[in-house]
């Protein structure tokens, strides 16, 4: 991003872009908000302020996805309700996804649900591999993928609901990536299943939503479809001129 900021700070449509993840988290019906902070984390805080009923969990070391809601769990002790875990920078992201995925979570009594994309190009992205009967398999991230997994066009832009129990009794079990030595979140629905526990995955996400955000170019396309929809919505709202 040519920048040290933290990538949630970024404008879209004239505010951080984390803004546009809660509004979404808001819009659905959630009712605990907790951002998860670290790096610059005084910056986060600034850009949520207006946000007075977001909690906050700080994430000292940066150990991965895994770690990092790990650091979140002694908000959720006494919850016993589900848990929808999503990434900060992710701006594009739609109430109506959301409340899809909730209701699939909920009406499978799902441990856990995935909300998933198929995409033209899925370089870089986690595949979402599936057994031949089309349940879950496994997240095989991009360079753990065999060749003929990198064929496969449905990835994971990180939209996942889990029960809470569920979830962080599972992440005690996740172990450090042998690689990159972190703990990663993607793990957890794959050892869901070696539980017994049931997970679900819905291809929900449309593609526009899963634009990456890595270069100020990458930046200016989303802010752009940001505004766009944000028009659009407007336009949708208004009353009818009359003529």
């Amino acid at each position: 991003m040519r920048s040290d900021l933290p990538k949630v700070v970024f404008p879209i449509g004239g505010r951080p872009m984390v803004c546009a993840v809660v509004d979404a988290c808001r819009a659905a019906g959630c009712k605990r908000i907790v951002a998860i902070v670290g790096y610059k984390q005084n910056l986060v805080r600034e850009a949520l302020a207006g946000y007075p009923d977001v909690e906050f969990a700080v994430q000292e070391e940066q150990l991965g996805t895994g770690h990092a809601v790990t650091c979140a769990a002694s908000l959720f002790t006494n919850f016993t309700g589900d848990v929808l875990v999503l990434c900060g920078d992710g701006p594009l992201i739609r109430e109506a996804t959301i409340r899809t995925m909730l209701r699939t979570h909920r009406d499978s009594a799902a441990a856990a649900t995935l909300a998933t994309s198929v995409i033209q190009d899925p370089t870089g992205y986690g595949r979402i591999a599936r057994n031949p009967d089309g349940s879950f398999r496994a997240i095989v991230e991009h360079k753990n993928c065999t060749p003929a997994e990198r064929e496969i066009r449905e990835v994971n832009p990180s939209y996942y609901c889990f029960r809470s129990h569920d979830l962080f009794a599972a992440l005690k079990s996740v172990t450090r990536n042998p690689v990159s030595g972190e703990y990663y979140l993607t793990d957890v629905p794959e050892l869901l299943l070696k539980q017994g526990r049931s997970v679900e995955i819905i291809e929900a996400v449309p593609p526009e939503d899963v634009l990456s955000i890595n270069t100020p170019e990458d930046l200016a396309n989303v802010d752009a479809v940001f505004k766009g929809r944000s028009r659009s919505g407007a336009a949708a709202q208004s009353p009818a001129s009359g003529g």
